[in-house]
């Protein structure tokens, strides 16, 4: 039979949305003649980002509870039960024959009510401390994917299998060249580069540091691609030069890790799956302003295998220039880093989410 029918959720955030947008390509790939819906949060990210990727989605009126006591939060129970109608009868008219979950709010009501009907379930988290939309729901699911060891902690033992982060196909092998990439920027090719990344909305923290230390970079004959995000391309684009390229979003990723000598980092789980990767030396700065501080728990499972360096937000000011200067005198801790943080890639990890998909399929 190749007439399944898939339905997705999975949103807010980029983490969440291309997990999911990544699964239903290699189910298509497989299946080519399956029907797909996604079904995320109305005024969200997903409700642009599926459609762009090709397929059909629906929105639920949810959103997340706010961690100060707002107006807000005083509609969350209207919207948990709409939002729970809504998917209710979005299931029964699709009638899925599996449904995906890989976190954010609107999974939470399309997943239950995936359940409560008999839709086989598989739950997709990313990081290393599980989000609560997917420990809420994984007592019904049948499988539960993930990316790191020790989640025995937060889900069923006998329902979890580690396979890793889905991640863009086209970073599994950096063909191009330093030259190219230099071109590509405007940069030079043969002088070091720090590479900044701080999603694609920016990191404000993260752009403070980075405009307090250009001197510092300068001085260490650096070259920086700094991508700072839309939300604060115009206030730091002044500082584009022959040596600093400022970027809203880096389109060519390939290009920009192909040249990169060191890389200052988010620690979303993306991220973290995409730089162990590339395989280069890492700085991770993580946000602390995420869901149980999923971030630091991310980078501290590289950082304890000696395959990262972790420096939390709060410790920039004092440690900064120290650690930066550590790393980048010392080649042997250079190399050690890029080889630890390859050794945890997990390249094929969409195919085998798919896999666990196929073998549901076949129950």
């Amino acid at each position: 039979m190749d007439r399944y029918r898939f339905i997705l959720s999975g949103g807010g955030t980029g983490g969440h949305i291309y997990p999911a947008i990544a699964i239903a390509n290699e189910l298509k790939k497989r299946h080519p003649n399956a029907e797909f819906l996604f079904v995320g949060a109305k005024d969200k990210m997903e409700m642009e980002k599926v459609p762009q990727a090709g397929y059909e989605i629906k929105g639920l009126w949810i959103s997340g509870i706010q961690r100060k006591l707002t107006l807000k939060n005083l509609m969350f129970p209207f919207k948990l039960i709409s939002s729970l109608l809504a998917a209710r009868k979005i299931v029964k008219q699709f009638q899925p024959h599996v449904a995906i979950g890989t976190g954010g709010f609107a999974s939470g009501p399309l997943l239950r009510m995936a359940e409560n009907s008999g839709v086989p379930c598989v739950l997709q988290e990313q990081n290393s401390f599980a989000g609560i939309t997917n420990k809420l729901l994984a007592g019904k699911a049948k499988k539960i994917c993930v990316a790191y060891d020790g989640m025995e902690r937060f889900f069923p033992k006998e329902k979890i299998v580690k396979t890793g982060n889905p991640i863009r196909m086209d970073l599994v092998d950096l063909k191009s060249t330093k030259d190219e990439a230099g071109t590509f920027f405007g940069l030079d090719a043969r002088k070091k580069l720090v590479l900044v990344l701080g999603g694609s909305l920016g990191a404000r923290r993260i752009n403070q540091l980075i405009e307090k230390e250009l001197d510092f970079f300068e001085k260490r004959g650096l070259q920086v691609l700094w991508q700072c995000g839309k939300l604060y391309y115009e206030e730091y684009k002044k500082y584009d030069s022959d040596r600093v390229k400022v970027l809203a979003f880096v389109n060519r990723m390939d290009l920009a890790y192909t040249m990169a000598d060191v890389i200052i980092s988010r620690a979303g789980a993306g991220s973290v799956s995409e730089l162990c990767l590339v395989g280069k030396p890492v700085v991770f700065i993580p946000s602390p302003n995420v869901a149980e501080d999923h971030q630091t728990q991310n980078a501290k499972a590289l950082a304890v295998k000696d395959a990262a360096i972790m420096l939390k937000e709060d410790e920039l000011n004092s440690a900064f220039e120290n650690t930066f200067s550590g790393l980048l005198d010392s080649e042997e801790m250079q190399q050690k880093l890029g080889v630890n943080i390859k050794k945890m890639a997990m390249p094929k990890a969409t195919e085998h989410i798919v896999d666990e998909i196929e073998k549901l399929l076949k129950e």
